[in-house]
């Protein structure tokens, strides 16, 4: 029987200036098992890993977060069981640590001097991880469109194709995994179905689904250079969470132009020396229908991160 969990390295700023150039993590203390660790739990029955990630980081201290990147998984066994987490990076938002008996103390520390204090090695080796790249990344949801049957069913124009039931689900799962990453903004190529994949999530959130052209297959196809320039600009708009003037944007798009956009901003990072990090093969990034690439840039607008969600579930 395998265990799933879910956690994260939660940080904050830690400057007087408010900026991410230094940063705290918080590191929790858990009477049961009597250690110092990162703050993470069980993922619950019909929950999604990143619903998961989110609720042990409100429970076991007391703060909302939004998560980043995707920092590693963790596999061990326990009592007979294989225990397998995932770990993200989280900003920190609002909240306020009440001790319990699940967790009695919480301390914010630079990383350094978190390291020391944890209990076991695989946490350590996890925020070494999260130390490795700047803290204050900017983040773009690049969200492939949910299921739509098949195009030689269709007799009306191709972007008028709806989804289908199948597809219609996989939406409303889609809305939880993308307000776990904070989304404050949501573009759309301007068909049906990319439109209609963003819409539960535009009803959660209250947000607009704006029209992205540059970004359906033909346009990338023909000349990519907008399509380039519109993520950049989404990811300029991105830096932290909503609550400190940054938008962390959600985009719609096809099959074909968004392989192609997450190879050629990798590309572009490995020519500049600097490759990043992926457990894909970003040569050749897959893309099923209704997946999601959670890409991460830094402060120039280099690709940092590309993580792929196959589905919600994930």
């Amino acid at each position: 029987m395998t265990v799933h969990a879910a956690g994260a390295v939660l940080w904050r700023p830690a400057g007087d200036d408010g900026t991410d150039e230094k940063v705290e993590v918080a590191v929790v203390h858990r009477p049961h098992h009597q250690d110092w660790s990162l703050p993470k739990g069980k993922v619950d029955p019909g929950e999604t890993r990143v619903d998961a990630a989110v609720r042990e980081i409100a429970e076991e201290t007391g703060f909302a977060a939004v998560l980043g990147r995707h920092l590693r998984t963790v596999q061990y066994a326990v009592n007979g069981e294989e225990k397998v987490v995932e770990y993200w990076a989280a900003r920190a938002g609002a909240g306020e640590f009440v001790p319990g008996d699940e967790t009695d103390e919480l301390r914010w520390l630079a990383p350094a001097d978190a390291a020391p204090l944890l209990t076991y090695a695989s946490d350590r080796e996890v925020l070494d991880v999260f130390a490795a790249r700047p803290a204050g990344l900017r983040t773009v949801l690049l969200v492939r469109h949910a299921l739509a049957g098949k195009r030689t069913e269709w007799d009306r124009p191709d972007a008028e194709r709806p989804l289908d039931a199948d597809g219609r689900l996989q939406a409303q799962q889609l809305a939880g995994l993308l307000t776990g990453f904070g989304v404050g903004a949501l573009a759309a190529v301007p068909i049906v179905r990319c439109r209609q994949t963003l819409e539960p999530c535009a009803a959660v959130t209250g947000l607009a689904v704006h029209d992205v052209p540059e970004l359906g297959d033909d346009a990338v196809g023909i000349d990519d250079t907008a399509a380039l320039a519109t993520l950049a600009r989404l990811a300029d708009g991105a830096a932290g969470d909503a609550a400190d003037g940054g938008v962390v944007a959600a985009v719609c798009a096809q099959g074909g132009g968004i392989p192609h956009l997450v190879a050629t901003l990798a590309a572009a990072a490995v020519a500049a020396g600097a490759p990043p990090e992926s457990a894909r093969d970003l040569t050749d990034p897959p893309c099923r229908k209704g997946s999601v690439w959670v890409l991460s840039f830094g402060p120039e607008g280099e690709l940092v991160a590309a993580d792929y969600h196959r589905d919600a579930i994930f």
